[in-house]
């Protein structure tokens, strides 16, 4: 909550500096945004792939029939949940904010006084694949040396966000606001965006609904007493926008709604890293928006967005630890898939960040649901002699 703070203090002292100072301080500030946005497009295949690598590692040789089916239905979950957003932002967020308005790429009219450019250590597709293959052969050969090698990896990561980047990103987005203030578009974005914002929340609800109305049908269970019963689990990712700090609650929420003790125990903390539908729905509805409020780029289509949610599902598993992790980890997907510029990933981080905990408590409050079908999955098999 600190964090939202200072990024709202920055969004506010962004403008006013944008509205009042003279251009040249303005061309300043525009120099110190590209270089901490070079800096950050660095860290991004860091990111994928030490926490990826160290994430698949982590989940060993063991319940391999646990993993396969929490992974699958969690997958499915966030890819739809995703897909669900995009075809309400595709046809509501035109009609709501128009596409004449503010605009992520027309703040460009203040150049850096000088350039510095900071290549990354590889694309975002390779680290993917990078992490995907370290991540899957350390569980094969169970080798300590590699292991160790990538969860050190992501400590240090980890403490470079934490210790570099966060403190740094109120200053980032205060930049970013001074530019599209400067440039007489930042009150219309700030409109946009909130509109965004109560629509993406809505689709939380909607699809958490609709994740219970599916494991109450599995279970002969009422739906919505069922999510009753995991509102404890919501609130509580609402206040601690963590994942991890809130497994003990979704657990003891899970096992309140009937999921036996083995499954809550192993399928509540796998979702807390693989399953982020809330997270996908609101990147999904946010990108579209930036999208739409950009005079340099089209319409989304189908065509483009669906490849961009089917790779968003797999590289939500480098987003838990990281401070708006989901945000974090889908940058490098942002700018390569969709053509973003530093303006609109910047914009990105903002508004994402200013709704992580409501993500946060869709995507732990799903985990409960998820919970229940594994459970009722797992214990047909059992029942099945031929399983």
């Amino acid at each position: 909550m600190k964090l939202i703070v200072k990024l709202l203090v920055g969004i506010v002292a962004g403008i006013l500096i944008g509205l009042v100072i003279p251009e040249f301080i303005v061309e300043i500030v525009v120099t110190f945004k590209d270089l901490f946005g070079q800096f950050l497009g660095f860290t991004i295949p860091l990111i994928i792939i030490f926490y990826i690598a160290s994430g698949i590692a982590s989940f060993g040789k063991h319940s391999g029939k646990m993993l396969g089916i929490t992974g699958g239905l969690a997958y499915a979950s966030t890819i739809l949940a995703g897909t669900l957003a995009f075809i309400v932002a595709l046809f509501v967020i035109p009609m709501l904010v128009g596409n004449g308005g503010a605009s992520a790429e027309e703040a460009s009219g203040f150049d850096p006084i000088f350039e510095l450019t900071i290549d990354p250590i590889t694309g975002v597709m390779t680290a993917l694949v990078l992490a995907f293959v370290f991540g899957i052969g350390i569980t094969r050969v169970e080798s300590p040396t590699l292991r160790s090698f990538f969860d050190e990896g992501k400590e240090i990561i980890e403490r470079l966000i934490w210790k570099v980047i966060i403190p740094i990103l109120p200053f980032y987005i205060a930049s970013i606001f001074a530019e599209l203030a400067a440039d007489g578009t930042v009150f219309d974005t700030l409109q946009a965006f909130g509109l965004v914002l109560v629509m993406a929340i809505a689709i939380h609800w909607v699809w958490l609904v609709v994740l219970y109305i599916v494991a109450g049908s599995l279970t002969g269970k009422n739906p919505f007493s069922l999510l009753k019963t995991m509102l404890p689990a919501y609130f509580t990712g609402l206040g601690t926008m963590s994942s991890a700090a809130t497994i003990p609650i979704t657990v003891r929420s899970s096992k309140n709604n009937g999921v036996s003790d083995g499954v809550a125990d192993s399928a509540v903390p796998l979702c807390a890293t693989i399953h982020l539908a809330g997270s996908t729905i609101t990147l999904v509805m946010c990108s579209v928006a930036v999208m739409v409020l950009s005079d340099g780029m089209s319409l989304p289509t189908f065509g483009m967005m669906i490849p961009f949610i089917l790779m968003l599902g797999i590289i939500m598993i480098a987003a838990p630890g990281v401070p708006g992790g989901a945000v974090m980890a889908a940058l490098g997907l942002l700018s390569t898939m969709l053509g973003f510029d530093e303006t609109a990933l910047g914009l990105m981080i903002a508004l994402y960040m200013a709704q992580d905990s409501f993500g946060t408590a869709t995507n732990v409050t799903g985990d409960g649901a998820i919970a229940m079908m594994v459970d009722k999955i797992i214990g047909a098999k059992s029942e099945d002699p031929a399983a």
